[in-house]
């Protein structure tokens, strides 16, 4: 396990200076929908991420947001995204990240995800901890929803399914605050290291939750679809906290959908 961690590791490294190098300048920026976004920058840091695995794995499956992914028989498989927040990081707005787990069997048991313009690497092995920059984190001890400060995002189909707006109004009303930035990876990450409460949202992709998720629990936290059912990545929603608000959480997201 040594040798993944070191390898992810690096590889969030590498394409961070990638993204550190890019940003602010002029890009060619595509269209995967109205408004979701893809830049250049994307694809360049996941072609040094993935070269990187199929350096040292090449009998591993790749899963990648941007297409650099491959088939494997291993058990293994790399979940990647390049770059979480496009849509800031082409606005120069600082809140982005590149985001790296590793699956065994359909079991998620590594996830590093870095800020490059921090320089904090968050990372976590399945039954190791939660860690930044080396250093043990834990949830937040907050134990009541009106005080808890919650992140989310909302869809890049938001005029279609507007269900994540009626979530955010309850929300709102029952807790201390909400933060929206844009980057989910970082969001999990945040309240696995206790500056988050809670977390939620809709529609994410495996690439998203995987790393972010691992570190949520390793740091003690929770986490479940929105009914506190078992969580999956492949799955369509993720409801994340420090453990102490969940149920208060299930109960606005039930009276949401009612």
């Amino acid at each position: 396990m040594k040798d993944f961690m070191k390898l992810a590791s690096e590889a969030a490294r590498q394409a961070g200076e990638v993204l550190k190098e890019g940003l602010g300048k002029r890009k060619r920026i595509e269209y995967k929908g109205e408004i979701n976004l893809v830049t250049e920058i994307d694809r360049r840091a996941e072609r040094v991420i993935t070269k990187l695995i199929r350096a040292s794995y090449p009998e591993h499956a790749i899963l990648a947001e941007e297409g650099e992914g491959k088939e494997g028989r291993s058990g293994y498989k790399w979940i990647i995204d390049p770059l979480d927040g496009t849509t800031n990081y082409a606005h120069s707005y600082p809140c982005f990240c590149s985001s790296i787990a590793l699956e065994q069997e359909g079991e998620v048991i590594l996830g590093v995800v870095f800020d490059p313009l921090r320089d904090e690497l968050f990372s976590a092995e399945k039954g190791k901890g939660a860690y930044l920059n080396g250093k043990r984190i834990s949830v937040s001890s907050i134990g009541r929803l009106i005080r808890s400060l919650l992140a989310t995002g909302f869809t890049y189909d938001i005029k279609r399914d507007q269900r994540n707006l009626k979530h955010f109004r309850n929300f709102i009303l029952s807790s201390q605050a909400i933060r929206r930035d844009g980057s989910a990876a970082l969001d999990l990450c945040y309240l696995g290291a206790g500056r988050f409460d809670g977390f939620w949202e809709l529609k994410l992709s495996a690439w998203d939750v995987a790393a972010g998720a691992l570190i949520v629990e390793e740091a003690g936290g929770r986490v479940t679809d929105f009914r506190g059912g078992k969580f999956s990545i492949y799955s369509r929603e993720i409801l994340a906290s420090n453990g102490r608000i969940h149920r208060e959480m299930i109960r606005i997201l039930q009276r949401s959908d009612d």
